[in-house]
């Protein structure tokens, strides 16, 4: 968010991160086409957000950093009409973010 015009009103406290979440909730597609409705059956299933703000105490996510969370623990606001979820750091499970690329003997991710 290089505007000042796109910042967000709200600053983040503590430990919390806020994240837009990559996919809406609903109908998908698989890998090969197929499209599976939003009440199919399946088990736990993970899902993949952007960091859009992170509080003072927040220590391994930066904003523009993916992470991977769990959909079914979250809290849900709602800022300028745009849909965001609000967690603790403690509940990502893992990061994938650029500035890990560079990094000798790095996958990427992080868990």
């Amino acid at each position: 968010m290089s505007n000042t015009d796109d910042k967000l009103p709200i600053r983040m406290l503590h430990d919390r991160v806020l994240v837009r979440s990559d996919s809406p909730e609903g109908e998908r597609r698989s890998g090969g086409g197929i499209l599976i409705p939003a009440t199919a059956a399946v088990g736990r299933r993970l899902a993949w957000a952007e960091v859009v703000a992170v509080g003072q105490n927040v220590r391994t996510v930066e904003p523009g950093d993916r992470v991977l969370y769990d959909p079914e623990d979250r809290a849900e606001v709602e800022v300028r009409g745009v849909a965001y979820v609000l967690m603790r750091e403690r509940d990502l499970h893992a990061v994938a973010a650029d500035r890990f690329e560079g990094a000798v003997d790095s996958t990427g991710l992080y868990l």
